[in-house]
């Protein structure tokens, strides 16, 4: 587990320098799958077929996690990550058919088992010119904590760069306005799940946190990180909800 790519996270989110047990949901920068430009989708994600099938669908969104943590993980030492299929379903949602694919991933150093994932993905058709946007839910009321975020296009390219994430929604404005619908570069759902969990933690070391996401947010739109006991959400403009979340 490279020191060097924590201390770069760690500057990409203005963070100070981690320590020798990493941040929750840090994993993510490891662990890469570099594929060749051929084995790659149109949206720069590897093509489906491998370990995740082929739902039929083009479009593809981290819907959100359950993550465990049974042990720190260490900076500087090596670690093994094993991914299994957990569920596969196909559904017909507002906006047409959807699929999901849920992987579980589990991560050991020194044979101990540090962190356990539960990834889940949606797939869903291009949007139609005409088709209405769906309503983003509202944000709850009662935040105990409050903390205004801004998203730069140029935090969205490190963190992809970081991540290895070759979604183009995240870093080509055309294809996200042409393609896929949106008004914008869409942060990333695993960064606003990481600013949550890096919230949380200041409270002591996390044992459990499950996200959910409910609606995109743009690199355009201002954000706020709000708390209310165990429960955590991002508010986006407006006030949608766009992430909703539960520490343990």
């Amino acid at each position: 587990m490279d020191p060097a790519r924590a201390q770069a996270l760690c500057a990409t989110l203005d963070l100070p320098a981690p320590g020798p047990d990493l941040p929750p949901f840090f994993h993510h920068i490891y662990f890469w799958e570099a594929h060749p430009p051929e084995a790659l989708g149109r949206d720069g994600h590897p093509a489906v077929g491998g370990t995740i099938p082929d739902m039929g669908l083009p479009r593809r969104m981290w819907a959100g996690g359950r993550l465990e943590f049974p042990a720190p993980l260490h900076s500087a030492i090596p670690a093994e990550k094993t991914t299994t299929i957990e569920n596969t379903a196909h559904k017909h949602g507002r906006s047409g058919p959807l699929g999901f694919v849920t992987l579980r991933h589990e991560i050991r150093q020194n044979g101990t088992l540090c962190v356990r994932e539960f990834q889940d993905l949606v797939y869903r058709t291009d949007p139609a010119p005409d088709t209405p946007r769906p309503v983003p839910p509202p944000a709850p009321d009662g935040a105990e904590e409050t903390r205004p975020v801004q998203f730069s296009p140029t935090l969205l390219f490190r963190y992809s760069a970081l991540t290895f994430n070759g979604h183009r929604i995240h870093y080509d404005r055309d294809y996200a306005r042409d393609v896929e619908g949106y008004d914008g570069l869409v942060v990333h759902g695993p960064l606003l799940a990481q600013m949550l969990m890096l919230m949380a933690a200041e409270a002591g070391p996390l044992t459990r946190f499950s996200f959910r996401a409910s609606a995109p947010l743009m690199d355009h739109e201002p954000a706020t990180l709000c708390r209310a006991g165990p429960r955590y959400w991002v508010c986006g403009p407006n006030g949608r909800l766009c992430m909703s979340a539960e520490a343990g």
